[in-house]
Parts: structure tokens; sequence; C-alpha cells
């Protein structure tokens, strides 16, 4: 899926992998549901781990987890929402520390993308996700890691926000949403898309022509170009060039008609 050996890759998959309209519209019916993540890794190239948001997981998970997935497969891994969810983010240290803690290391080559999603009421307040920014650590070990904010307020669609994530290197979510912002700013050196905007009448969750506009998008991030046509809150940097520096691009199909999720990252998938 690479424009070449030496680019890097656009990463395409799902939300998750225990769902159960699942076993209706992607997985066949003899794999068992402790099969599942097995079967589901090697019919797509990245999954979103969703569950951690919810509840902390043990480093015996993020080891079995890695265990039953090929080799070259990266996971993006949702933050707790302990440490999003709350009044001040500058007061969430302890919550990302436990979080960071909770066993990511067992990933190794496989760990991807950090997503720290705040709650549709949290407003921009600078000051605050500065703070909270400055608590984002740059590595686990020796391993460098990204961070990806997903927020929900339309108070963050504004220059002074994409500044603030552009010095700190963390990206911001493409959502695809007409109920959540979607930058199509660049602000770290990846790019990371929650496509959200799927509908159930169609098999691929979206139209096979609207999923041919996203591997060109995908292919212009990657190659470092600024696709026009797409929401901007802010102008780009003075550096930026229609086509610069290649960036890694992470694509998932979430939420909306999640039941056509897996179909519709196997088409796009197939395209690219």
């Amino acid at each position: 899926m690479a424009a070449s050996n030496a680019a890097p890759m656009i990463r395409v998959g799902i939300g998750g992998w225990d769902f159960a309209p699942w076993r209706e519209t992607f997985y066949p019916k003899d794999v068992p549901r402790k099969k599942a993540l097995e079967y589901a890794s090697r019919h797509v190239t990245s999954i979103e781990i969703n569950g951690t948001f919810y509840r902390t997981a043990k480093p015996e998970h993020f080891a079995a987890w890695n265990a039953q997935t090929p080799d070259d497969f990266i996971f993006a891994v949702k933050a707790s929402r302990y440490a999003t969810n709350r009044k001040a983010l500058g007061e969430a240290g302890e919550s990302i520390e436990r979080f960071i803690g909770s066993g990511l290391a067992e990933l190794g080559d496989k760990l991807g993308p950090l997503l720290w999603q705040l709650a549709p009421t949290k407003q921009f307040d600078p000051d605050d996700l500065e703070a909270f920014f400055k608590l984002l650590p740059a590595k686990l070990g020796t391993r460098k890691l990204r961070h990806v904010l997903d927020t929900r307020h339309d108070s963050f669609m504004c220059a002074d926000y994409v500044k603030l994530a552009r010095k700190y290197k963390v990206a911001s979510v493409f959502t695809d949403s007409p109920k959540f912002p979607s930058f199509a700013d660049v602000t770290a050196d990846f790019v990371y898309a929650r496509l959200m905007n799927a509908q159930s009448e169609q098999v691929t969750g979206y139209t096979k022509p609207a999923l041919k506009k996203w591997a060109a998008l995908a292919q212009q991030w990657q190659a470092g170009a600024l696709p026009p046509g797409l929401p901007y809150a802010a102008p780009p940097p003075a550096s930026a060039k229609a086509a610069g520096k290649a960036r890694p691009v992470f694509v998932y199909f979430i939420n909306g008609a999640k039941e056509r999720a897996p179909a519709a990252a196997q088409h796009l998938i197939g395209l690219l």
C-alpha cells in the first residue's frame, strides 16, 4: 500500500474487533470469537483499540493482542477517558501515567498512535490544552510516541488551536462527520482520519466513488500534500509545500454505520 518500498504506509482499519453485527457482515461462521482479532488483523492493516477508553487493560492483554497479529500489523490505542473527560486537562498527569504504564510496551513495534478523545462539551482553552500537551510523554522507553487529539467541540476549529497542536506535534483527527470538527490541517508528522459518515444502505459503508476519493486523498496526504477542498482551520505553515515530506497515514472506518466498517476498509485497501 505504500507508494514505494521506502514510503510510509497508508494504514486502513476499523475500531475494535468484537462487534456483534460483524458476525453477520464480516466474520465467517467458522471463526470463533476468540479468533476474531487473528482473523480481522489479516483483512485490515490496522485496528484502533477502543476498549482501553473505558477500562484499563493489563500487560498480558497487550501481549496477547501482539501475539495474535501479523508482524507488520499496527495498533492505534485509545487513551483512558479518565485522562480526557475532565474539567481541567492540565490535571490529568496521574491518569496519563497510569494509561501509558498499563502495558503499551507489550505491543512492541506494533504500537502506533495514541488517541486522546475529548468530551463533546470540552471547549478550547489554550492554557489548559497546552498544560495537557506538556503532560504527554514523547517516548515509551526508547520508542517515540505519536499522539492524536480528537476534539469534539467547534471552538477548536481555529488557527490558535492548530498553532498549538503543531507546536507540540500532536495530530488532529479528520472525522468526516457533520457532528464534530474535521481537521485537514496537518499538525504532526502523520495524518489520522476517523471516517464516521458511513451509511447502512451501502454495503461498503461509503459509496464506491466516495471510497475512490478517500483513496486519492490518503495518497495525497501520504505524499506530503495538503489536498484542496477540505476543511482547514488555519493557513498552512510558511514552510509547507504542495508536496512535502512523505508521511504515514492512518484511516479508520468507525462509528456511523459500524456494521459496514470492515467492508469499507477492505474496499479502500483494495483501491490502494
